[in-house]
């Protein structure tokens, strides 16, 4: 966020940040690398589970450990990729150094780390984040808050059902009716 709300990119950086906090998990730039780390892991076993001749003899058993890459990734994770694009000047490229980095410590996955991002451009890897982007704050924020607001009115509308009214036709006045036969 900027240091000053009139230096913010937008209204919702600035004097709206506390009213859109709960989207930071899935809209914020550290979301989107983390979406990225996910689907370059993802990509990676279906490649295994393909199978892919180069890769029939990996151990499935590994799936938990990489999955785990974005399951417990952190500011810090993200951080070190921002790091890593000042120097490739590429987004995708530092997701993919960033894989191949961690995945070349452990000795059993060293010999896989060809397979990272294997016959994908970056279009692949972003199009696939932006959707889990939309969806995860979709499920998580959007709907939740949505349902809540129906909920609300139909309380509200049963609440007030007897409540008389003036219908209207055509732009005018008609015959009494009630709120409940309305809705």
């Amino acid at each position: 966020m900027a240091s000053n709300a009139l230096q913010a990119i937008s209204p919702i950086d600035g004097r709206y940040a506390s009213k859109t906090k709960a989207l930071i998990p899935f809209f914020s730039e550290e979301a989107l690398i983390k979406y990225r780390v996910q689907v370059e892991v993802e990509y990676f076993i279906a490649l295994v589970e393909l199978p892919l001749p180069q890769l029939s003899d990996f151990d499935t058993s590994k799936f938990e450990a990489l999955r785990k890459l974005y399951t417990d990734f952190s500011t810090e994770d993200a951080q070190k990729i921002k790091d890593t694009e000042k120097v490739t000047n590429h987004d995708v490229k530092a997701v993919e150094y960033y894989l191949r980095e961690k995945i070349t410590k452990n000795e059993e996955l060293a010999n896989i780390s060809e397979f990272i991002h294997f016959a994908c451009t970056s279009e692949d890897i972003n199009n696939l984040s932006h959707a889990l982007m939309l969806r995860g704050g979709l499920d998580n924020v959007l709907l939740p808050q949505m349902r809540e607001v129906t909920e609300a009115i139909v309380a509200l509308a049963h609440q007030h059902a007897e409540q008389p009214m003036l219908s209207r036709t055509h732009g005018q006045t008609a015959s009494p009716t009630t709120l409940g036969k309305e809705m």
